[in-house]
């Protein structure tokens, strides 16, 4: 079995956002996970930051294609590349955090347009879109505001331009129809609304809710690795 961690919209490093999870999963259950590169956030190759949502999924079908068994986690934009990568023969579970289980046709732009007090998002100009009117203490007291300080400076490091495709395509496929998924509704989250959570959540097989802000995988790594020790075999 292995698990493989997809990030959020507009930052970068997903294994650094993993980390203090992976870490004590593999402690606690020798369960070894590793993280997604989107080239849509300009990881992986730079030829393919244009393909947005799309290259994102393939990327993640290349994991896949790699292992006979894995759970998948997707955070928040990370769900939406979730439900496009479609009904991989190797998922056994779907784990979503404050995250989003899309209709085919949906747009990540489209879900998030609902909400009552948007992310600042703003066009760069070159193709890409990247957050706007923040600084580390904006970034951190909306995204990060359960983190300490010094967590909150090296995820602002790592918040970054991404593909404005990864926001205007619409899904092809809803990979989490015909999987069995658990949704982590994050109680405090300031940036996606504990309402928008509830709704994706309903269509999961089951949920549970935390007292966590945005990034439980980072604030509380222990309640996170409980949810995934009840998946393991």
């Amino acid at each position: 079995m292995e698990l493989i961690f997809v990030h959020g919209a507009l930052v970068r490093d997903g294994q650094w956002w993993w980390h203090r999870t992976a870490d004590l999963l593999e402690q606690r259950t020798g369960v070894r996970s590793r993280s997604v590169a989107l080239p849509s956030c300009g990881e992986g190759v730079p030829e393919q930051v244009s393909g947005g949502l799309a290259a994102d999924a393939a990327a993640l079908r290349a994991e896949l294609d790699r292992v006979d068994s894995a759970i998948v986690v997707g955070h928040s934009y990370g769900g939406t590349v979730i439900a496009e990568a479609g009904r991989h023969p190797a998922v056994e579970h779907l784990l979503f955090v404050s995250s989003y289980l899309p209709d085919i046709g949906q747009s990540q732009g489209a879900i998030m347009s609902g909400e009552a007090d948007p992310v600042s998002i703003g066009d760069n100009g070159d193709g890409t879109l990247g957050v706007t009117g923040y600084d580390v203490a904006s970034f951190s007291a909306r995204f990060l505001q359960d983190a300490d300080a010094e967590t909150q400076r090296q995820g602002w490091d790592r918040v970054t331009a991404q593909a404005a495709t990864a926001f205007t395509t619409p899904t092809t496929a809803a990979g989490w129809t015909d999987v069995d998924s658990t949704y982590i509704v994050c109680g405090e989250d300031r940036s996606t609304s504990v309402q928008l959570q509830r709704f994706h959540a309903a269509r999961a097989t089951r949920a549970v809710e935390l007292p966590t802000g945005h990034h439980p995988f980072l604030t509380r790594p222990d309640l996170v690795v409980a949810q995934l020790e009840a998946l393991l075999p």
